[in-house]
């Protein structure tokens, strides 16, 4: 019997002991580490992030979600650029979901109120959800403990920058779409704290109802040039500059960076101009040349890489899109020389939307997105994806479907993941930088 009560206080300290572990914060997610003007970026599936899945999926089954995910946001991408306004048209008989995949730390209020805001270059406005909030998640921002939260009357400017502004009663409110949800809020003010930077009186939607999952829980932060976005809210600060280094998809224990403003961007760079889509002007437009596998610059039609305001044709920069999507003929020419150098021999196989798979080892070509002034040439990382296990390898590009504004060549985020994005809008130019993020 002492014998047996020795195992079970054992069995009872080890749980304990085990329970403390998983409950300890790990010190790389503590908000000390945010510095200055510069904002930890986590990947949503970082043991920093409340997002992860409550359960590992396999390999197969965490790739084909990403793809679905990656589909609704192109359909809201394509929503954009093209001449109506920027609402998602809602397809029959599927569940659209947008995905933001990099979230940050950002405080709201007096005294301040934490949420992890996913980050998005292709919105502009910010919402949070609110107090009272109908079908919002349960971390929401309590304006009713905030001492310098205000809303927004109807006779104020902000009010019609909002998307479809309405009047309830003093009010501003607004109703969007974003991706299968649907979002009421009312237009509030409040201060906004980012790393050590105080932002007063930041314009934002407290959101008061929301239908549908595709709402990140704990709200948006908009980095597009709108007039609400956070660029144009801080240009005294910013100076409409930022960048992003966004960190890999297996380091999941690391954080990149949002850094803000001009001070400490990086010096060796090259930059592309930045086109402006009137129709659209928050998208970050840029001139795609070309593109090189290997060292053959594929045949492509002019056509498909060609910048068309109208129609929303050309090529823009995402951080909310996962996987790069090329215009078919564009993606054709890269998939056959890719399939070419990797060897005609080896059988391909397809994973969901990936139709260049391998199940033996190969060597993977590089490939060069040559833009006007700048060329940018990925390695093996940026360019394809591998199961855990290693036996399955995966071109990690694909065709722009069908069923949306097939078009639009999207620069995904995996393309962009340990790269210094820079974006300066005041000389309206887009540079890129190798960057292993940290």
């Amino acid at each position: 019997m002492a014998a047996l009560s020795y195992l079970f206080a054992l069995s009872l300290l080890c749980f304990s002991l085990a329970a403390q572990a998983l409950n300890t914060p790990d010190p790389k997610c503590s908000a000390t580490n945010d510095h200055g003007s510069d904002l930890q970026v986590f990947h949503v599936y970082s043991p920093c992030s409340p997002f992860r899945p409550a359960q590992t999926l396999s390999w197969e089954e965490d790739v084909l979600q990403t793809l679905a995910k990656d589909q609704a946001r192109l359909q809201f991408l394509a929503s954009l650029a093209g001449a109506k306004k920027s609402i998602v048209p809602i397809a029959s008989g599927r569940q659209i979901i947008q995905s933001p995949t990099y979230i940050v730390r950002a405080k709201i209020g007096t005294p301040p109120q934490t949420l992890l805001m996913a980050v998005d270059t292709s919105n502009d406005a910010a919402w949070v959800p609110c107090n009272g909030c109908v079908g919002c998640s349960s971390n929401v921002f309590n304006s009713l403990k905030s001492t310098t939260f205000k809303s927004v009357g109807c006779g104020a400017p902000q009010c019609k920058q909002a998307p479809n502004p309405s009047c309830l009663g003093s009010t501003c409110s607004f109703n969007m779409t974003y991706g299968g949800s649907s979002i009421a809020s009312n237009l509030s003010t409040d201060t906004l704290t980012l790393a050590n930077d105080v932002v007063p009186a930041y314009t934002f939607g407290c959101i008061q109802k929301t239908t549908g999952s595709s709402v990140p829980p704990q709200g948006l932060l908009g980095l597009g040039r709108g007039p609400l976005s956070l660029l144009s809210q801080t240009q005294n600060l910013y100076k409409s500059t930022f960048s992003y280094c966004l960190p890999g998809y297996k380091s999941l224990n690391f954080s990149g960076s949002l850094r803000l403003g001009t001070v400490g961007q990086p010096i060796k760079i090259k930059y592309t101009p930045l086109l402006k889509n009137p129709r659209r002007a928050s998208l970050y437009y840029v001139n795609l040349n070309a593109i090189r596998v290997g060292r053959r610059i594929v045949d492509i039609p002019p056509s498909a890489l060609a910048f068309n305001p109208t129609t929303g044709a050309g090529t823009v920069i995402d951080s909310g899109t996962v996987f790069t999507r090329l215009v078919t003929p564009a993606y054709e020419a890269v998939r056959n020389e890719f399939r070419r150098r990797v060897g005609r021999k080896l059988p391909v196989t397809t994973l969901g939307g990936f139709d260049t798979c391998y199940t033996a080892p190969i060597v993977v070509p590089t490939i060069t997105f040559m833009f006007t002034g700048m060329n940018v040439t990925l390695p093996a990382d940026n360019v394809v994806i591998r199961s855990t296990a290693g036996s399955t390898t995966c071109l990690a590009m694909a065709a722009a479907p069908d069923n949306v504004n097939s078009v639009l060549n999207v620069i995904a985020n995996m393309q962009q993941q340990n790269h210094r994005v820079l974006i300066d809008v005041p000389n309206s130019r887009l540079g890129v930088a190798r960057e292993q993020c940290t």
